[in-house]
């Protein structure tokens, strides 16, 4: 069966979840994608009808996000379509996720300062105060708050058989940004 590819253009409307797995690392975050149309009538852009997804990304780009994206930031995000449903309440809910390929900033409506990360440097995405990503404090490994990966409540996108632990310290990663104003700072 073919994967149906998508780009999204819109906001990041949550902060960047981030977990270690055994794999790798996996993030998730709500995106909102709100088209606008111009209204020839009124002479002006009017927004149309918000849609809200949900985008999952694993080992390198679920690292790299957790440290580059933010709340309302505009975004470009290139993966597969991935369409649900559950029953919850009593209800059908269908719920539309994108294993994310690809996301970046969209340039249309700011200015982006790229920094490659190397394997060697982990530290330009890692959590601040975090004291190593192995499993010190804030890394979420079997040293970290929650105590290792987990079962519960952070259902993949097919399902509850992706199932980790929801991030409950709420702790942010540090950004390229927020790492060179820090090495500026250090400098005599």
């Amino acid at each position: 069966m073919s994967d149906t590819l998508v780009t999204l253009v819109g906001n990041a409307a949550t902060g960047v979840e981030f977990r270690e797995t055994a794999t790798g690392g996996m993030a998730r975050f709500r995106f909102a994608v709100t088209p606008r149309r111009w209204d020839r009538e009124k002479q002006l852009w009017t927004d149309g009808h918000t849609s809200f997804y949900t985008v999952w990304a694993w080992r390198t780009l679920a690292l790299n996000l957790s440290g580059s994206v933010s709340v309302g930031e505009p975004l470009v995000v290139h993966g597969r379509l991935k369409v649900r449903e559950e029953e919850r309440e009593g209800q059908r809910r269908t719920f539309v996720d994108i294993e994310a390929v690809a996301v970046g900033h969209d340039l249309t409506r700011g200015t982006a300062a790229f920094r490659r990360v190397m394997r060697g440097e982990p530290a330009l995405t890692a959590r601040v105060g975090s004291v190593d990503r192995a499993g010190g404090p804030g890394a979420g490994g079997p040293g970290g708050p929650e105590g290792g990966a987990g079962t519960e409540g952070f259902a993949g996108p097919d399902g509850p058989g992706e199932s980790r632990q929801p991030d409950r310290s709420r702790s942010r990663r540090s950004t390229g940004r927020q790492k060179a104003a820090q090495e500026l700072a250090s400098v005599p």
